[in-house]
């Protein structure tokens, strides 16, 4: 299974950002899928989870500003990120999870700066 990350860039504070994430050799194994992040110098924390069955789940400081989507028929999955803060900095990584595996994605970095 792998795991393509795209979408990262340069931003200013208050704007929004798209993050994809490209899977491939999946099929339909995949039980969950997940968007983390790692600050510079911090170790790496869960953004949000879309586990199937439809459960989701987000970090409180990105509650309200991120929401984690998935597009079955494309293989892919998302994060929109809105109001982006300088305290989003960070690489993002994608991850999935399933029978027997799990996978990472590389990371893609965002930079909210003013």
């Amino acid at each position: 299974v792998q795991l393509q990350a795209s979408g990262g860039g340069l931003v200013q504070p208050g704007d929004s950002l798209r993050l994809s994430c490209t899977i491939s050799g999946a099929g339909h194994t995949i039980s969950a899928v997940s968007w983390y992040r790692q600050p510079p110098g911090k170790q790496r924390e869960r953004v949000a989870d879309l586990v199937g069955g439809g459960t989701i789940r987000y970090a409180d400081s990105v509650k309200g500003r991120f929401t984690i989507s998935a597009d079955n028929a494309k293989n892919m999955v998302y994060l929109q990120m809105n109001s982006l803060k300088p305290e989003d900095t960070a690489v993002y990584y994608c991850f999935a999870e399933g029978l027997g595996y799990e996978s990472w994605g590389q990371g893609t970095q965002v930079t909210v700066s003013s």
